[in-house]
């Protein structure tokens, strides 16, 4: 097998047996590599030390990662503008948060005749100075069924 010193120099091709001897005189540990490699590959070092080192660099990276949720605002085709407003702030605090935000429609009875009139108001709704200035269009009106729905993202201010 080929061994690889703690510090990630070469030591050659020796068998198993040197290489474990070599690893005990340094009071350290034998560790495989790469198995399926020609030699395999084994390295001279500290693994309950690599395995702390590691979990830590996970838990770190965890911490950074920031979730990303999906907030729904529903609207109704007939809404009106007082509280078209009122969603509007409403979906501008999720934007701000960071969060995706799903804007549906559902059409009822003989509104599924003329989704463009959902069109029409989602499109309004993306106009209004409150959502224009925080967010992005991800999938414009699309009808789907009995609902439309549009994603907006959040713009990134960086």
């Amino acid at each position: 097998m080929r061994l690889l010193d703690k510090d990630g120099s070469q030591l050659g091709i020796m068998s198993s047996l040197e290489a474990l001897r070599r690893a005990e005189e340094q009071n350290l540990d034998l560790v495989l590599i790469s198995p399926v490699a020609n030699p395999p590959v084994c390295k001279i070092m500290d693994y309950g030390k690599y395995k702390y080192e590691t979990m830590k660099k996970e838990k770190e990276n965890k911490r950074n990662q920031k979730v990303v949720e999906v907030k729904e605002v529903w609207l109704s085709v007939v809404i009106d503008v007082g509280d078209l407003n009122t969603k509007a702030r409403q979906a501008g605090k999720f934007l701000e948060s960071g969060n995706k935000v799903k804007v549906s429609i559902r059409l009822k009875g003989r509104q599924q005749a003329r989704p463009e009139m959902a069109v029409k108001v989602l499109n309004d709704f993306y106009e209004m100075e409150q959502i224009k200035e925080v967010a992005q269009m991800d999938k414009p009106p699309v009808a789907e069924g009995r609902n439309v729905t549009m994603m907006l993202l959040p713009i990134n201010k960086k």
